[in-house]
This record gives C-alpha cells, structure tokens and sequence, in this order.
C-alpha cells in the first residue's frame, strides 16, 4: 500500500486537462442494466470510460468523487471493490464511485499514472488528491473517506447526491453553507489572499480549539502561502548542493507535499532529522508536525511518518 490521501493540497498531482472538454450534463449512467434494488446504488456508484470522464470533473464540483481504477484480472481489486461500494452506500450521497477499468481505458489510466493497481484517487472541484493504491484494510478506508470529506468542505465541495431520483425541473442541490468562518478562509483562498484565510482559520480556532476542519485548513493555508513564490527545479538544486540546509530542505519538501508526493516530503525531513545534531533538530521535528497535520493524523503515510520518527528520537 502507498501514496497520497486526502488532506493534501488540490495542486497538480496529474494531469487531466485533456478529459476536461467532455459533455457535461449529468453523472456518467452506470453501464449494463441494473435490477430495480440497486436503483439507489447506481446514482453513487457507477462506470465510467475516456469518453464521459468530463461529466465526473464536472460532478466533483458538487460532490467528492472517488475513482477506482481496477481491472478484471486484478484480484487485489475484487477484495477492494465491495469494500468500497460498501462505505460509499453508507455515506448515502456524501460521496460517489466512479469506477474506470483500466484495459478499457488507457487514457485515465495514463492520465492517473496508474503504474499498479487498484489505485484509488479523488476528485475535490475537478483536481485529483490520490489516496491509496492496494486493497487497503476496511477501517482504513473510511479514515481515508473521512479525511476526504473534510478537504472536500474546506474547499467549499458538501453537496449530496438525492437517492430518490432527480431534482424536480428547474430546481438545483444546493451544497450544505459552510460555517462563517470556513467561508470566509475559503473566499481569501479563492482570491489568493493567504494571510486573511490564516486570521479566519486561527479564529474560528481561538472559538473551537477542537475545530479540527479549521486546524486542517489552517496547515494548509501556510502550506500555500510558503510554496506560492517557489520555482521546484532551483529548489531541489538548492537542496541537492546544500544537503543540510534546513530551509532548503524545507521548500522541497512543501513543494513535494503541495504536489501530492507526501512520502516524499516525509522521508526528506525524516533524513534530515537524522542527519542534523540534537540541538539543531527542533524545527524539522516542527515542521514535519505541522505537515503530518495537513495530510492527516489518521494517513496510513502520516503513521509509518510518525513511527521513523519516533524511533529517530528514542
């Protein structure tokens, strides 16, 4: 098991520019009849191809979409599927699965840089945030849709898809209203303004300490603000000539992390620790906090993180 999960920062982990100019009108139909009792699974969870992928991004605006990449030979994907509709159906239209077979598709599996599978991404208002890859254990999966619809409301994504047939003609879904404050971090990221999306997030904060939505978006904020003005190809030469220069080493791995590479940013500073005396290791054991909050506490990456670096320091 591996890769990126939710919590990270929608920034370009693939590319999907090509599959954006696709009708967009309505989800994908799921493919093959479906008897009258899966009615309501068929409107959370469906197929869809190279062709109609447009509809999803377009979807991903008013709902989290999951993508399953998975092939009929795979059967590490046979195990993963039931798991999958299982929590999707739970979550009664929080979230939909679009499922993509990858022999049948090339293009999104290409797309997806799907190098194994079954790799399972989301897609948060039309930008990818990968989540794992293998048949990821039952518990583990709802921690990662958990962490996925927190990313999804601080980018502004709480829709619900209806379950008892479409909205009458004329009418819309209207997505559930973020709290003041949310919204008000969410409109300064919209507009590039980092800093007043920080003082919003450190209110609502100073009002809820346990607003862990707020923290999140908080992390995130800064993550932004830092890597915002940072050219990736100077910053990993400034990192490669100067292997223990502490903000050197810090722009690579922000830039890993806003990327979608989170082990990459994790083992970065995790070696760095290592390499650095006792008294100089303060700010990356910081820092490296500070992302796993980001990317989220209960992040199968965040936990082998936090296990090296427990044991870098007893």
């Amino acid at each position: 098991m591996s890769t990126p999960a939710p919590g990270a920062v929608l920034r370009g982990a693939v590319d999907l520019s090509s599959l954006r100019n696709r009708p967009a009108d309505a989800p994908p139909a799921p493919s093959g009849s479906q008897p009258a009792g899966q009615a309501q699974a068929s409107r959370l969870i469906f197929d869809v191809t190279d062709a109609d992928f447009g509809q999803v991004l377009e979807l991903s605006k008013t709902v989290p979409v999951v993508v399953d990449l998975w092939a009929e030979w795979c059967g590490p994907c046979k195990q993963l599927s039931p798991v999958l509709e299982k929590l999707i159906t739970e979550l009664a239209g929080r979230v939909v699965l679009a499922k993509v077979d990858v022999d049948a598709n090339p293009q999104l599996a290409q797309s997806f840089r799907a190098q194994s599978i079954p790799l399972v991404v989301a897609l948060v208002a039309g930008q990818p945030v990968q989540l794992f890859t293998g048949a990821v254990p039952e518990g583990q999966v709802r921690e990662v849709l958990t962490q996925l619809l927190q990313l999804a409301a601080q980018h502004g994504v709480t829709g619900t898809i209806p379950l008892d047939g479409p909205p009458a003609e004329g009418e819309e879904e209207q997505p559930a209203a973020l709290p003041p404050l949310h919204q008000a971090a969410f409109d300064a990221i919209e507009a590039g303004d980092y800093a007043a999306a920080a003082t919003a997030y450190e209110q609502a904060l100073t009002e809820n300490p346990h607003d862990e939505d707020a923290r999140a978006g908080l992390g995130q904020v800064h993550l932004l603000a830092r890597v915002q003005h940072l050219d990736l190809t100077a910053a990993r030469a400034a990192a490669a000539s100067a292997p223990r220069d502490v903000q050197a080493q810090f722009d690579v791995a922000d830039l890993d992390l806003a990327g979608g590479h989170v082990d990459d940013a994790f083992a970065r500073l995790l070696d760095l620790f290592a390499e650095l005396p006792g008294d100089e290791r303060a700010p990356v054991r910081v820092r490296l906090l500070e992302l796993f909050g980001v990317v989220g506490d209960a992040d199968p990456r965040v936990i082998r993180a936090r296990s090296r670096l427990a044991s870098l320091l007893f």
